[in-house]
């Protein structure tokens, strides 16, 4: 019975993300978006590349973090062959086992830890990115120049402050025992995002765009954040979808906005791709030491 329910809950989340997808597509001028993809510059998209996969590697390195608070001792190696198995399993099988419930399962099997406390550290690893991702926008909203947030904007820092003092207690209070890493993992988080940030402005650069960087900013935040709700597959669609409205709310170009989200999302997908070397030969969790 759970078996067939995963699977129903999978296919929904393909139709929706078909569904977004079309959705999208009707709205915009999509001969405008490929002649902008075409003329994308290779010079700009290389770096934008490198640093998403910087992003990755220091995020594996943040989820380490917290495994050996566990007592988990995995090698760097070892957790970016993990991690990175995780991305392809996230992408490109979703009808199968999560990449984060595929983690939580080989370290469970290759270490003595408890069942509650790798799920712990999976979802701490998570919403210390999300965080993060709030706290950008939030900087982000005080410099766009939008009539939206003009009687709002004095309640930004305050949320800053807020939603990192919550954090900090939520890990004192129920997981006192990775909070030892908690600023740690906060400096990663913000590294991650920052060369994520960073990245997209390069993709804007590829595209010989000039002008008004900070909506786009914004809005590719404000999408991660609905990326990560489990509603699609890897977030295909939803963050389309974000960048869409996002843009009509900013009064921004629509097309200029999805070519930016595709750009992302191709660069995603391509490292995220080669997570399949891994499938087919399993990660040798080794320790520090080995």
């Amino acid at each position: 019975m759970a078996k067939h329910r995963k699977k129903l809950l999978t296919v929904l989340k393909l139709v929706i993300s078909i569904a977004l997808i079309y959705f999208v597509i009707t709205k915009i001028d999509l001969q405008k978006v490929l002649d902008i993809l075409k003329r994308a510059k290779l010079s700009y998209l290389l770096p934008a590349l490198a640093l998403f996969i910087l992003s990755k590697v220091l995020a594996a390195f943040r989820l380490n973090l917290y495994f050996h608070q566990i007592r988990v001792p995995l090698s760097q190696k070892s957790n970016l062959e993990l991690y990175l198995l995780g991305m392809f399993y996230n992408l490109f099988l979703p009808g199968g086992i999560g990449g984060d419930a595929y983690k939580g399962y080989l370290i469970k099997k290759n270490f003595d830890v408890g069942t509650k406390r790798v799920v712990s550290v999976l979802v701490l690893d998570r919403l210390s990115g999300l965080l993060l991702l709030f706290v950008y926008a939030c900087i982000l909203a005080l410099l766009l120049n939008t009539q939206a947030f003009t009687d709002i904007k004095w309640l930004f820092l305050p949320a800053v402050l807020g939603s990192i003092s919550v954090f900090w207690w939520v890990n004192k209070r129920f997981f006192n025992y990775v909070l030892p890493v908690f600023w740690k993992s906060f400096g990663l988080s913000a590294l991650v995002q920052l060369a994520q940030l960073i990245s997209v402005y390069f993709i804007f650069k590829a595209l010989y765009l000039t002008a008004g960087i900070v909506p786009y900013l914004f809005i590719f935040l404000i999408s991660s954040i609905v990326a990560v709700l489990p509603l699609t597959v890897g977030g295909i669609g939803s963050r389309e979808v974000t960048f869409f409205y996002g843009a009509t709310w900013l009064s921004l170009d629509e097309n200029i906005s999805i070519s930016i989200s595709m750009v992302f999302f191709l660069i995603t997908a391509l490292v995220s791709f080669f997570g399949i070397v891994y499938h087919f030969k399993r990660p040798n969790l080794e320790t520090l030491g080995d």
